[in-house]
């Protein structure tokens, strides 16, 4: 079983100054897991938006591998679970190439972090920092509360201009 935790926090282009930033950086990279369902791949998300004060409310999706969700595909590589990045084409930066983030074996766990910024012609711009916990293996409540992370990925960047 692949289980996968997206804690994602989205927030609007006013709420950038450091008091905002100061809030979002109190929201947890990882939470308890409600129960879910017997499937090859269940998705935990996680959202915390600027606009309901940063509430997190969360729902449980579960999918057949091969699987793309979101910007990550999962697919099994022989007894292995291979992560994979893909495009991002609506979404700043767009310079994250396809490519492998984790190959996972049994038992293993991963951290991956990114950030984007959104825009499109009806709807201003948007920002949304991604944490994403992954591990193959059994459910537990607290499994990426307790869990050391064994590989991390950090593709975070500046949003606004200068370095992070």
């Amino acid at each position: 079983m692949v289980i996968v935790q997206r804690v994602v926090i989205r927030w609007a282009k006013q709420a950038r100054g450091a008091a905002e930033a100061t809030r979002r950086r109190e929201i947890p990279s990882a939470f308890e897991l409600p129960p879910i369902p017997d499937a090859p791949l269940v998705i935990h998300d996680v959202l915390a938006e600027e606009q309901t004060g940063y509430a997190p409310s969360s729902a449980v999706s579960s999918h057949a591998l091969p699987a793309q969700l979101n910007g990550l595909r999962f697919r099994l590589s022989g007894a292995a679970v291979e992560v994979v990045r893909t495009s991002t084409l609506a979404a700043y930066p767009t310079n994250r190439f396809p490519g492998q983030v984790f190959l996972l074996h049994f038992g293993e766990n991963a951290r991956y972090r990114a950030n984007f910024r959104f825009s499109g012609y009806s709807t201003e711009w948007y920002y949304e920092q991604w944490t994403v916990n992954i591990a193959h293996g059994p459910w537990h409540r607290e499994l990426f509360l307790r869990e050391e992370i064994a590989y991390e990925k950090d593709e975070r960047v500046s949003l606004y201009g200068g370095h992070r």
